[in-house]
């Protein structure tokens, strides 16, 4: 199965946030990870619709948008138009997961379902896992950049990839938070396979930092 990089722009200098796009673009990321965040499902606000329908014009990068809101249903359609690629949302904050995966995939999009620090990998029924394009362990409490790894996600990723063998080979296993160069070995080790990075990538020399990850990555 081939590793992803998903560099994440909540990390990116929002002054010159098409330009860190492009240095990214350039360096062979797979993916482009934005975070939605509503300040109700997590205590930060981020951004939406307008800033995803902007930088859509100059990038032809995978829109790998993470809704971090509560009842995503409600806005699958407005994301989907915007320019989102996938979209990955929470298990804890959706009262219907299968039909809001549904909803995703009607819209000719790519479905991906996240789980919290917290959460068992067992709260993922069989049938979502089956649904899903992808499932996010988060592995930092969601709503902050900067946080260090969680250690006990580690055997949650492992635990995954066994089940995803079994039910669906194919499945991306990604993983967002406290990857850096001491935790991107332990999170493919593990069955990871999709890398959202912020920090990692975007602070200091950006094309320097993605070289060096993506020769990791292989």
């Amino acid at each position: 199965m081939k590793n992803l990089l998903s560099p994440s722009i909540l990390s990116a200098d929002f002054n010159i946030l098409g330009s860190d796009i492009e240095c990214v673009e350039r360096e062979g990321a797979d993916y482009l990870h934005i975070d939605v965040m509503d300040g109700s499902f997590v205590p930060s606000i981020s951004f939406g619709m307008p800033v995803i329908k902007s930088i859509r014009k100059n990038s032809a990068l995978f829109f790998d948008v993470h809704l971090m809101i509560v009842e995503p249903v409600r806005y699958i359609k407005e994301f989907s138009k915007a320019g989102a690629d996938g979209i990955t949302f929470h298990l804890e904050a959706d009262s219907d997961p299968g039909r809001t995966i549904d909803i995703i995939h009607s819209e000719g999009k790519k479905a991906g379902i996240a789980i919290n620090p917290e959460t068992p990998v067992k709260e993922l029924k069989d049938d979502i896992i089956e649904k899903s394009d992808m499932v996010l362990i988060m592995t930092v409490h969601p709503g902050f950049g900067g946080q260090s790894y969680i250690e006990e996600c580690t055997e949650k990723i492992r635990i995954l990839r066994q089940r995803a063998e079994k039910l669906k080979p194919g499945l991306n296993i990604e993983v967002d938070g406290g990857i850096n160069i001491e935790t991107i070995h332990t999170v493919l080790d593990a069955g990871a396979n999709v890398i959202v990075m912020g920090s990692a990538v975007f602070g200091g020399d950006i094309a320097e930092n993605m070289r060096y990850y993506k020769k990791v990555l292989g």
